[in-house]
């Protein structure tokens, strides 16, 4: 693929608590030793895919995250302040996916790896 999605980027209404909420759920981590406080995650040895479809409400950008157990990943989530937008479930021939909105609303999702 010529135009590989490099690099996601989440904006919260507080960067510090945005950047330790990430950190603390997923174990990323995050250098925002720089002028403007930007919290780079580093990149993985390949790309990202994705897909584009129609929204079934408000139209909006997803990006998901792989976890062993979406359950317990979903309730750590919750105990640092987001809320389940949806428990696991299986996608017809396709992943067990799972949906989490972050203490500003941003939804975030999980595929189990």
């Amino acid at each position: 693929m010529q135009h590989k999605v490099t690099h996601f980027e989440v904006q919260g209404r507080d960067g510090k608590k945005s950047q330790e909420f990430y950190a603390a759920l997923f174990g990323w981590k995050i250098d925002a030793s720089n002028p403007m406080q930007y919290g780079l995650v580093s990149a993985e040895q390949s790309g990202i895919g994705g897909g584009i479809c129609k929204s079934m409400g408000q139209p909006l950008v997803t990006f998901y995250v792989s976890a062993s157990d979406l359950a317990a990943t979903l309730k750590k989530a919750e105990r640092l302040g987001a809320k389940t937008v949806l428990p696991p479930q299986q996608v017809p021939n396709g992943p067990e996916i799972a949906l989490f909105s972050d203490p500003d609303g941003n939804v975030i999702g999980l595929v189990k790896t």
